[in-house]
């Protein structure tokens, strides 16, 4: 028998079954690959008088073969053109399992399985394995270019824009440690949106971005409370209490009591994603679950919400 574990680099289903009524999960997006196309050097001709040139050979880069290798791998197959490096474990189940996540591939096996099986199983799914790794290679990648530096003159997101981060010791901020930059404010050479920063010039990077996560907070909270007002009279609710979270696995969730959290780096997101989070909370006030009716509370107020769920899902967020 062979068992392949839960797909980490699929799409969830609108209404997943077991999961907890009122939670909005985190599910960013990834990318996907494409095959790479061969080119073919066009000839060249010798000069008049001039010997030939030695015959180069062009190694087409699809034909490269591609290779993964996870920090703990301990076996190692070639499935198609790929060489893959696998963390090799045995334990106490029946059938073989294949995990892919950001490391690479981990295999897990019954004691009594023969190596031999195991690399049947592999190969019997070597399509498979290789595009989620190709998958979790990219993903990867995404992650890495979305990483924020702390300094001065990097940009971060913000309600779907980018703001420049200027230093600035002027002393002009406030309680809030930053200001957004309107045009008479700002400094020559600085674009209009851009976030002035109440620190030193030579203020650490640590230092920055708290003080940057600080001012994104405040934002998330004032913006997160203006749009509850604003659809929960839509949906025939109240809202009591809002709590900002940190979670890394969920966007929102909503109690029978009226408390709405929210996670505040939702506002790195354009407002379209944002009041789609905000509205699916809401609705969890009318239908405790992700039946069809609760989903006609959230179509009801956002008829495109499928699509506005979609770019959530794509969306990914930066590396603090």
């Amino acid at each position: 028998m062979l068992q392949l574990v839960l797909d980490l680099f699929g799409d969830a289903a609108p209404a997943a079954p077991g999961r907890p009524a009122g939670r909005l999960p985190a599910a960013p997006g990834y990318g996907s690959g494409s095959a790479a196309t061969p080119a073919t050097a066009p000839p060249v001709e010798p000069p008049t008088g001039a010997a030939a040139p030695e015959p180069v050979l062009v190694l087409p880069q699809a034909l490269t073969p591609a290779r993964f290798s996870h920090p703990r791998a301990n076996r190692e197959i070639a499935l198609g053109r790929a060489q893959v490096a696998y963390e090799f474990r045995r334990g106490q189940r029946r059938t073989i399992g294949f995990t892919i996540g950001a490391d690479g591939l981990v295999v897990s096996a019954p004691r009594w399985t023969s190596l031999t099986e195991v690399e049947a199983a592999l190969r019997a799914k070597e399509g498979w394995i290789v595009a989620k790794l190709d998958q979790a290679r990219i993903r990867q990648a995404r992650l890495e270019s979305a990483r924020i530096e702390w300094r001065e003159g990097a940009g971060i997101p913000f309600l779907g824009e980018e703001l420049i981060l200027v230093l600035d010791p002027r002393q002009r901020h406030g309680r809030g440690g930053a200001v957004l930059a309107a045009a008479a404010d700002a400094l020559p050479g600085v674009p209009r949106q851009a976030l002035h920063v109440g620190l030193p010039q030579d203020a650490t990077p640590e230092q920055l971005r708290d003080t940057c996560q600080a001012w994104l907070m405040r934002q998330a909270r004032r913006i997160f409370t203006a749009r509850l007002d604003h659809f929960a009279p839509q949906l025939d609710v109240r809202w009591q209490r809002l709590g900002l979270s940190s979670a890394g696995t969920r966007w929102g969730s909503a109690s029978a009591d009226g408390s709405i959290r929210l996670n505040w780096r939702l506002v790195h997101f354009s407002q379209p994603v944002i009041d789609y989070v905000v509205v699916h909370e809401l609705a969890h006030l009318r239908e405790m679950n992700h039946s069809p009716r609760f989903w006609q509370h959230v179509q009801a107020v956002l008829p495109d919400y499928a699509e506005r769920r979609s770019t959530l899902r794509e969306q990914l967020l930066p590396r603090w």
